[in-house]
């Protein structure tokens, strides 16, 4: 039977990065599994913490929609447009979380995309030590805030940039969408403190009326 042309894509696609991964050196094919281990180990310890910031705002923000719907005054319009907003930061933020999740659920895979990032970036030894920098230090659960910190130092191009866009995989732990990823973290935390204050401004505001 044929494959539809989905699977033909994925298939070549595969094909692509084992081509690729051919190519990778012995140290870096080392250092990219020492660095998986570490990124897969922080995402499994953030899994719970990272839920609790999406699942912790829900009441408030659905509080905010239920005084939208209730009240009829111009607060209506000031509780939807917060709970509006403060959803689209939750939401997001869960997507990313959801795609962070799915992208350490192969560490092997996972290690080889990130050994294909570094040999991509033309500075082989510059990318294989900021790799290995997050391999140390607390366990794990700084490595997003680490990661960051040695891709912004390691003076890589543009264009290497927009490579490692093409790995499904490793793309979330490599600029610009590591640094998206942690600032997404911190909108997030903040949510549940701002949710839990609007809902109780608004909420006086209502009664107040």
């Amino acid at each position: 039977m044929r494959r539809n042309g989905k699977d033909g894509m994925g298939s070549r696609a595969n094909r692509a990065v084992d081509d690729m991964a051919s190519r990778v050196d012995g140290q870096t094919a080392d250092a990219s599994v020492r660095a998986a281990q570490v990124i897969t180990l922080a995402v499994r310890l953030l899994r719970w913490p990272t839920l609790a910031l999406i699942v912790l705002p829900l009441p408030f923000i659905a509080g905010l929609l239920m005084i939208a719907i209730v009240e009829g005054s111009g607060v209506r319009w000031v509780a939807l447009a917060v709970a509006l907003v403060l959803g689209l930061v939750v939401f997001m933020f869960g997507f990313r979380r959801w795609r962070i999740l799915q992208a350490v659920t192969e560490p092997d895979r996972l290690a080889t995309e990130l050994g294909i990032a570094v040999s991509m970036s033309g500075k082989v030894e510059d990318a294989r030590g900021a790799l290995l920098q997050i391999t140390g230090g607390d366990g794990g659960t700084r490595v997003f805030s680490r990661l960051r910190g040695v891709w912004n130092t390691a003076g890589l191009s543009g264009k290497w940039i927009d490579s490692v866009g093409d790995l499904p995989r490793a793309r979330y732990f490599f600029p610009p969408r590591i640094g998206t990823t942690v600032t997404m973290a911190i909108a997030a935390a903040w949510v549940v403190p701002i949710s839990f204050i609007a809902f109780l401004l608004v909420g006086i505001a209502a009664l107040a009326n």
